[in-house]
């Protein structure tokens, strides 16, 4: 349930991106009014330029740095996020077990799962609302990275390396690193997962999420391409860094162990009890 909102929330934001750009062409410039235009959408024409004064004047390392510094400015949101992530894969047998516990779907029986859901996330330090929290985040960003280059003909015009950044990438290099880059996060975050019944929907969300974003990315200007592939291949390094599935599996079996073997140490001794009583 919760991975099927995650997909309708980044199935929304593609769409949001790709309808509302189409609200307003008109130049965007120094003299555009009103609070979205002038503060945000021109704002973000100048942090890239001005960036781009540092490479040359290259419009495609400005976007590269300034989505980068976009990524580290929302790093404890994230860390926030994988954090709260974690929390709620190690209470999923205590969730299961309260939906056993209420397998009527009553209006009453429903209202009480949800109180003792609700206790049971402020027990664990949990917020449901948590993983959608960085992709809310992107979404005034993407929509704002968008019609800073199709609005501004200055950025829209520019080159870098092989494509212009206001057309598509003609030999769809970003819009395949993009996905790649999209299907090793989904696949570093499904391997740190327990195994707890919902492994398929997982493995949905891991193929279908860089199908989405390849095929949004090859019909948007290659400069947001190109802010895909970089944020997504900072995710990649971000989730290695922050939540890596390798240390997480080894110490769930670390953890398995070592409560098999204090299982273990206990049957002995209750063995050893029963022979004792039995002298």
């Amino acid at each position: 349930m919760k991975k099927g909102k995650k997909a309708l929330a980044l199935l929304g934001a593609l769409s949001l991106v790709l309808v509302l750009s189409a609200c307003s062409n008109s130049p965007v410039t120094s003299n555009s009014t009103g609070f979205w235009d002038h503060y945000i959408i021109w704002n973000f024409v100048r942090a890239i330029k001005g960036l781009s004064n540092f490479f040359g004047g290259s419009f495609g390392w400005g976007i590269i740095i300034f989505t980068i510094i976009v990524r580290i400015i929302i790093l404890p949101l994230m860390f926030y996020q994988m954090k709260s992530s974690r929390k709620t894969m190690e209470i999923q047998p205590q969730l299961k077990a309260l939906q056993a516990k209420y397998p009527d779907r009553d209006q009453e029986s429903m209202r009480a799962m949800q109180e003792e859901q609700r206790k049971l996330y402020a027990e664990a330090g949990v917020n449901p609302v948590a993983g959608c929290l960085p992709m809310v985040v992107q979404m005034p960003v993407l929509l704002a990275l968008y019609q800073a280059i199709f609005r501004s003909q200055e950025l829209k015009a520019g080159s870098f390396m092989w494509m212009q950044l206001g057309d598509k990438d003609p030999y769809f290099i970003l819009p395949i690193l993009a996905a790649i880059f999209t299907f090793l996060t989904s696949k570093l975050t499904m391997m740190s997962q327990p195994d707890n019944g919902q492994k398929g929907m997982t493995a949905i969300m891991t193929y279908g999420m860089p199908v989405m974003i390849l095929f949004t990315a090859l019909n948007v200007p290659a400069a947001l391409s190109l802010y895909w592939v970089i944020t997504n291949a900072f995710s990649v390094g971000q989730t290695l860094l922050l939540n890596n599935p390798y240390k997480i599996i080894r110490e769930r079996e670390e953890k398995e162990r070592a409560s098999k073997e204090r299982q273990r140490n206990l049957n002995k001794a209750k063995k050893r009890l029963l022979r004792n009583r039995k002298k």
